[in-house]
């Protein structure tokens, strides 16, 4: 894919993370699947070459970087075929998050580990009863002394398995208002009252997916990150970051699937020529090629106006890189595996177990129908339905 917008260390930053997923693979993420492990190894190695925390400070460890080179990692390991989904997760939401909003002391104790990927972190939002509602929110928050009591219920919270801590969206009462206002909280794995279930999927992919049980999870006042007045502002810093990675994630995949389908149409031959010299093989794999490509630019404007601080900007642009990269990946999958016919649906070519993995990019963090929500409002200035 061309690269030309992007400066001399972006590309020379893809060709590097490039390189490691080829030595990786899809191989690799499926033999993990297969084991029911985690991918450590690559994991590790990633770590080691410093493209996990690619965005987090320098001060702590980090890089220095932003949104745009986290971005380059997670869609060039994707395209290899071994995507790192708690990427999304641990550096780019909970790091960014703490990393702009922690204390000092946060900042000490969990950057350093998440920069060097010896501490991952997840994140708890989504609730049974509320879905895309963040407003419907009902774990709650009550302060007992100077320490916090936690309580309620989350779902869909990917690698809890893995992670040293979550960082749970919850929501507390103002005291001058009297009404709730979200805050996030640090919750160590194995805090007293903090109950994990693994939720069974049909979606293969090493994070398991669990729903959290909090039942008067006692918490130190450190627990709470930053400015309990700052709730709003600190949830939307951590999901612009999450929408922009789950769009990485999405272009990765598509341009994964649609490797392998180029590939095959240009040496499978069933009459006198490849079958990729036929218009309806080719001109579909052409329209999936643009696509991605025109996701991608949103992507790198979303990671852009986010880098620059430019909050309100980069959320409207998030939302759509999202929303294009996830119907970009949906088209490019479902085409692959059209063009390679019976073989497909193989274990052999790899490629059918991504019909299912396609449609994350479509549905988490937040469904197409609540991008396309938030366009006509806030973009067009349309009424709201909801």
């Amino acid at each position: 894919m061309s690269t030309v917008l992007e400066t001399e260390e972006h590309r020379a930053l893809r060709d590097a993370v490039a390189a490691l997923g080829k030595r990786y693979g899809r191989d690799y993420m499926t033999g993990v699947i297969r084991e029911g492990s985690h991918p450590r190894e690559l994991w590790s190695e990633a770590a080691k070459l410093g493209y996990l925390g690619v965005n987090l400070p320098e001060e702590y460890g980090g890089g220095g970087g932003g949104m745009a080179e986290l971005s380059i990692v997670l869609e060039e390991l994707g395209a290899a075929g071994s995507p790192l989904l708690m990427m999304v997760v641990s550096p780019a939401i909970c790091g960014t998050v703490i990393a702009r909003f922690g204390t000092e002391a946060q900042k000490r104790r969990w950057l350093p580990g998440l920069a060097d990927g010896g501490v991952t972190m997840a994140f708890g939002i989504t609730e049974p009863d509320a879905g895309s509602n963040s407003h419907r929110i009902t774990t709650t928050a009550r302060r007992d002394g100077e320490e916090w009591l936690l309580t309620g219920r989350k779902v869909f919270v990917s690698g809890v398995d893995i992670a040293d801590a979550t960082l749970v969206v919850g929501r507390t009462e103002d005291a001058r208002t009297g009404t709730l206002k979200p805050c996030l909280f640090i919750v160590p794995r194995e805090t007293p009252g903090f109950g994990r279930t693994p939720i069974d999927m049909e979606l293969q992919a090493p994070e398991k997916q669990f729903e959290l049980v909090l039942d008067d999870v006692r918490l130190p006042a450190e627990a709470l990150v930053g400015d309990e007045d700052a709730g709003l502002l600190q949830l939307f810093a951590g999901l612009n970051p999450e929408r922009i990675m789950t769009a990485a994630f999405g272009i990765g995949m598509g341009r994964y699937a649609l490797g392998k389908a180029v590939e095959y149409a240009r040496t499978r031959q069933v009459w006198k020529t490849p079958i990729g010299a036929h218009q309806a093989i080719a001109h579909p794999l052409a329209t999936a090629h643009i696509d991605l490509e025109l996701a991608r630019l949103m992507m790198q404007k979303a990671a852009r106006l986010y880098d620059d601080g430019d909050d309100v900007g980069a959320g409207e642009a998030a939302n759509m890189a999202k929303y294009a990269a996830g119907e970009a990946c949906v088209s490019a999958v479902d085409q692959a595996v059209h063009t390679l016919g019976g073989n497909g649906l193989t274990r052999e070519y790899g490629l059918a177990s991504l019909v299912t993995a396609a449609r994350v990019a479509r549905i988490a963090p937040v469904s197409r129908e609540m991008i396309l929500n938030y366009v006509s409002h806030q973009s067009l200035g349309l009424p709201k339905s909801y």
